[in-house]
């Protein structure tokens, strides 16, 4: 059977992702595409392994990675030094991405210290633009008199009360399309840790929100993996919605991530418990990526079934992994798609849920609550 080549046009309609085919012929010349056959015209022929070539350059093009690093990654051979030498190169990428993040996230400040500004500080943030454009004519820099402008903006802050929500609609990108419960959710978490990117990054399920609300109103099972988490929910409204809280790893003295991932290997009971959980329980994840995967493999055997996974760990490695790994289940799910994430995040995402079922009780009935 004769093999069914492609022009240079069909194969960049076959890989898709943006290619061109001028950006194919720059492959070329780079050598991360071989060169491929000619017709009689002298026309390119690619065949599948160029496709498959072509989506692999795409696909880590995508991931961030130099053209220069994609070339050693698909051809160099497994030689110890060889890889060496291409992590060296790729630890100085990332210190120089790092570096770029640092400047935007200076440049993102200075915008948010403006931007960021709700009804009662508007006078004071016309009169700063007022004396940046000044600024601007008086100074090469721009940098002369800079922190003089933000004292005085800051000086306004002292009459009343942030109004946080004022400052998010000037800063949050477009969430037309979200649900209001969503919008709400994505808000508190900016909130949780001061950052509005990580809008870009938190992944829920379609199902997410609406399986979590019938789980809560029926009273279920609520599981953290380690303490400090509990004492970070809403205890008040848990309590009335009849939601008993319960600790995986129930030893008090466990409060970072490097202890909850130790813990979690060194004693079997631990994982043990994940198989005696209830069904349409909550489970609230944010410090031990071993415990996310070991709940992920539980939920693959069928052996645990969840009405929702907020997973939310910590780590480099672990971490997105085991993120990475729950989206891929067929199951309600709120993550963040980076090593970002936390107790605290982890809390407040299902706090932000619990919210919207019941108004806060005027008691102090969480008191009695166990949190074991």
């Amino acid at each position: 059977m004769a093999i069914q080549h492609l022009t240079i046009k069909e194969l960049t309609e076959k890989v898709g992702g943006g290619i061109t085919p001028r950006m194919v012929r720059h492959y070329h010349l780079l050598g991360l595409l071989p060169q491929p056959i000619r017709s009689s015209g002298n026309y390119r022929l690619y065949a599948e392994h160029d496709v498959q070539r072509l989506r692999r350059i795409v696909a880590l093009k995508q991931q961030g990675f130099q053209l220069s690093h994609i070339h050693q990654l698909l051809d160099t051979s497994p030689d110890p030094e060889i890889t060496q030498g291409l992590m060296m190169q790729l630890q100085q990428q990332y210190q120089r991405v790092m570096q770029q993040i640092v400047h935007l996230r200076q440049t993102a400040s200075a915008l948010e210290s403006l931007l960021g500004r709700d009804r009662n500080c508007q006078i004071a943030q016309a009169e700063a633009i007022a004396q940046l454009k000044l600024l601007e004519i008086e100074t090469q820099s721009g940098l002369g008199n800079i922190e003089k402008i933000w004292q005085g903006l800051d000086a306004n802050v002292c009459f009343h009360p942030e109004s946080f929500q004022e400052s998010l609609q000037q800063l949050l990108p477009d969430l037309s399309d979200r649900s209001e419960i969503e919008v709400d959710l994505l808000s508190k978490l900016v909130l949780a840790c001061g950052d509005v990117s990580l809008v870009s990054f938190v992944r829920l399920s379609r199902d997410a929100i609406g399986s979590a609300r019938n789980a809560l109103k029926a009273g279920c099972q609520i599981v953290t993996d380690v303490p400090i988490i509990s004492t970070a929910l809403d205890l008040t409204r848990l309590k009335h919605l009849g939601c008993v809280v319960e600790t995986l790893i129930n030893n008090p003295h466990i409060s970072t991530a490097p202890e909850a991932e130790q813990a979690f290997w060194q004693e079997a009971m631990w994982q043990e418990r994940l198989q005696q959980l209830s069904e349409g329980c909550i489970l609230v994840i944010g410090y031990a990526p071993s415990i996310l995967l070991a709940v992920c493999e539980a939920i693959s055997n069928q052996k645990l079934l969840p009405s929702l996974v907020i997973g939310m760990p910590l780590g480099f490695s672990h971490a997105p992994a085991a993120k990475r790994t729950l989206m891929q289940l067929d199951i309600p799910f709120i993550t963040i798609d980076s090593a970002l994430g936390g107790g605290l995040l982890s809390a407040t995402a299902l706090n932000s849920l619990v919210e919207t079922l019941i108004e806060k009780p005027d008691c102090h009935c969480y008191l009695s609550l166990s949190a074991n």
